[in-house]
């Protein structure tokens, strides 16, 4: 049995806050730098570049590199042998989130009831995911969600007779209809199986996921790409002005699920789709 100090969670939350508002993974830089040099529009291209280089301000500046810093989204893989010490672990994670955003001056956008509307000031609570794994160490990943593209998210009931081109047919609707509202390029994040609320928990989870990675079964793969390919011949494009450049990457997670349904849920990601992550 190995201890944590909670206090050790809260560090490392209030980092990875301010350091996934500030820098964006070195993968989907690339994809940005790679779709740029074979956009075939003008504008597009044009548009890329101007994305480029407000990354890069926001390098030198120190700034967030999206004015929406979102709600913190934090996943934690918490090893079976680990014993936390020192207080609650929620607790311990919402202070982190408390201390990233006010302290790293990050915009607070929470409010503390959906109806009433009064802003926390300090971005808690955070959503908070969970799963028990083996081993002793904890892994921490912080996904600060803006509403521009989670708002375009989506959620359907397939039925079973559903198929795989009947999937596509829906993604590639949901696109359609979010047109330039999620901030395009977007990267898709496609939940597939379990129930209700876990195709929507696999969708969130699968924009955590590298873009340089694609899913461990051959099956999905192709099916990744094959919606990437079909995505970016819609000429949505960069911030919705055309272009060959509507998504830089998709990923789906699958679970098993129930033989009378086919549950499908879209999480939309703009071109700034933030996560860090860290073990301990």
């Amino acid at each position: 049995m190995r201890e944590i100090d909670v206090k050790l969670i809260t560090e490392e939350v209030e980092k990875l806050c301010i350091k996934a508002n500030k820098i964006l993974p070195d993968d989907l830089v690339g994809n940005i730098s790679a779709c740029k040099s074979c956009e075939r529009n003008a504008l597009a291209k044009g548009i890329l570049a101007d994305l480029e280089e407000n990354l890069e301000a926001a390098k030198e500046l120190d700034i967030p590199i999206c004015q929406d810093t979102g709600m913190a989204v934090v996943f934690l893989e918490i090893g079976q042998d680990v014993h936390f010490v020192g207080g609650s672990l929620y607790d311990a994670v919402n202070e982190g989130v408390h201390n990233g955003y006010v302290n790293g001056l990050l915009r607070c956008s929470v409010v503390a009831d959906p109806l009433r509307r009064v802003n926390t000031k300090d971005n808690t609570p955070a959503v908070i995911h969970t799963e028990i794994v083996d081993g002793d160490s904890v892994k921490i990943t912080v996904a600060p969600k803006g509403f521009g593209s989670e708002n375009m998210s989506t959620l359907k009931m397939l039925t079973p007779a559903s198929g795989r081109e009947d999937i596509i047919n829906y993604v590639l609707e949901s696109v359609k209809t979010a047109g330039g509202n999620p901030c395009p390029p977007i990267v898709l994040g496609i939940g597939i199986g379990g129930d209700f609320e876990q195709c929507a928990y696999l969708a969130k989870k699968a924009l955590c996921r590298s873009v340089s990675v694609k899913n461990p079964d051959e099956f999905y793969a192709e099916m990744e790409a094959e919606i990437l390919e079909r995505v970016n011949k819609l000429d949505i494009g960069p911030q919705g002005f055309g272009g060959d450049t509507t998504a830089l990457s998709v990923a789906i997670e699958a679970a098993p699920t129930h033989i009378a349904g086919l549950p499908v849920a879209v999480n939309f990601g703009c071109h700034v789709t933030r996560h860090a992550s860290v073990r301990i």
